[in-house]
């Protein structure tokens, strides 16, 4: 039952844009659909959606692949910078959050003809401020590092858009992560790349270089169908039509459809001691501790748990962590290993770095390009069949 402020913004259909990893969109608007919304488009980068505003709660709570979340709450035609004041302007802009919130700017462009965007940033910036005050209240004050509401505008050479961050910090941020280590792979990109793998909980997986414990635990929150989103908060929490009512009947109903038992074993290993407690941590925190079957040891000494499942890492690479003839030796080791013990399973390799390919020995059956952050990455599928995976060298070994 809808609260009394979920009803009214019920009332209309809204726009909203999910930014996620670049790679991911379309898994992103199967996701989106699987949850109830029809009207969604993918773009380059996202997926854009028309849907009542309690479905942005329900996005926010239970969207493994996306970002983020930004409502659009304006888009006008431009030819100068006072043009894109006065369409920040004319914004409502305290009708949905508080002067006391402290807020942040952030403008990305694309054929934008303005010479400036720092300029531009400020411009809108004075427009939010100006609103407030010409209805009476104090100017918000502004922290780009943490603050309270977040807003995107996006401007190309013609119209400038308006969004309301109604995420806050980034989806990737499940809440259980209480640590920063080097080379983290992002949460909703192993989400990603368990979607990708076509992956479902009644199937075997193991990540053998399992770092953190990134894939692990993003594939127990599947299985044990834990709303990614349900141990953090939302920006929306914060705004003046936030429905907290409504807010609490979803988080409960989400809390409702979580299983007691996974229906698959998940392994996970490392051979590094400090990570692996990190990752032990990082899951009992989520209360998957139980799910996951951790150890620590050397990929290249482990067997296969079981006839047939899926393999999935996330090795390290030269940018990551800079052991390049390390890395030069152990990919044809890495491939031999596969070949000799994983005969009948699928395994799926992440890496930024173009060597795995030439060095591994294995004939890739797909090849996926992805994004982790900023860092270009391949995925590749390889099929295990004893006798028949390995390829010549010697042949093309373009990424």
């Amino acid at each position: 039952m809808l609260g009394e402020k979920a009803q009214r913004m019920d009332s209309t259909k809204h726009r909203f844009f999910a930014p996620c990893p670049r790679g991911l969109e379309q898994i992103l608007d199967q996701e989106l659909q699987a949850l109830g919304i029809p009207a969604t488009t993918a773009t380059a980068g996202g997926v854009s959606f028309v849907a009542p505003w309690s479905t942005m709660y329900w996005v926010n709570l239970w969207s493994y692949i996306a970002s983020r979340v930004l409502w659009e709450i304006g888009h006008r035609p431009y030819r100068t910078e006072d043009d894109v004041y006065r369409a920040a302007y004319n914004l409502e802009w305290p009708d949905w959050f508080s002067c006391s919130n402290s807020i942040k700017v952030r403008v990305t462009a694309h054929r934008c003809p303005l010479p400036s965007l720092d300029f531009l940033t400020l411009r809108i910036k004075d427009a939010i401020c100006d609103k407030f005050v010409a209805k009476g209240e104090k100017r918000p004050t502004v922290d780009t590092r943490d603050p309270d509401i977040r807003i995107d505008t996006y401007i190309d050479a013609e119209s400038v858009t308006f969004y309301l961050d109604t995420s806050g910090e980034p989806l990737f941020k499940r809440g259980y992560r209480l640590s920063t280590v080097e080379a983290p792979l992002r949460e909703n990109l192993a989400a990603g790349l368990l979607r990708l793998a076509g992956w479902t909980p009644d199937e075997v997986l193991m990540d053998p270089m399992c770092g953190t414990g990134t894939i692990a635990l993003e594939a127990a929150l599947m299985a044990k169908r834990i709303a990614p989103g349900f141990a953090r908060s939302f920006a929306f929490e914060r705004l003046r039509i936030h429905d907290a009512k409504c807010w609490g009947q979803l988080r409960e109903a989400a809390r409702l459809k979580q299983r007691k038992d996974t229906p698959a074993a998940i392994y996970a290993s490392d051979h590094d001691a400090a990570a692996v407690k990190t990752a032990q941590r990082l899951f009992q925190g989520a209360g998957v501790a139980v799910d996951i079957r951790l150890r620590q040891q050397e990929i290249l000494s482990l067997e296969p748990p079981a006839p047939k499942g899926l393999l999935l890492m996330n090795p390290p690479y030269g940018v990551r962590l800079g052991h390049v003839d390390e890395l030069e030796s152990f990919y044809p080791r890495l491939g031999d290993w596969l070949k000799r013990n994983f005969s009948g399973w699928r395994a799926y390799v992440l890496t930024a770095d173009p060597r795995l390919r030439q060095r591994i020995g294995l004939s890739p059956s797909r090849k996926i390009p992805l994004y982790n952050g900023a860092l270009e990455c391949r995925l590749y599928e390889f099929k295990i069949v004893r006798g028949s995976a390995r390829r010549n060298l010697r042949r093309d070994s373009k990424t």
